[in-house]
């Protein structure tokens, strides 16, 4: 083998190396956009829940603020 074989078969081995990691960049660049559309859903769905805790709390507060006209109204509540 001559020095120019050995030289085309490192060339050769590099540039093969090369085509390795760049593919596993392609694949981790997916990975990434997969990643961040599910990061994007979760971001959505959390902040369904928390307007449905906002509301669930505006409900609670409107319920408290009736009880306590009832247990006035029946003179329930406590002599403070």
């Amino acid at each position: 083998m001559g020095v120019m074989a050995a030289e085309a078969d490192i060339l050769n081995f590099i540039g093969e190396q090369f085509r390795r990691l760049n593919a596993r960049f392609d694949r981790k660049d997916v990975e990434d956009v997969e990643t961040k559309m599910r990061l994007s859903s979760i971001d959505e769905h959390l902040g369904g829940i928390m307007m449905s805790v906002a509301g669930l709390n505006s409900r609670l507060d409107r319920v408290e603020e009736r009880l306590g006209r009832v247990e006035r109204r029946l003179d329930l509540t406590d002599a403070r």
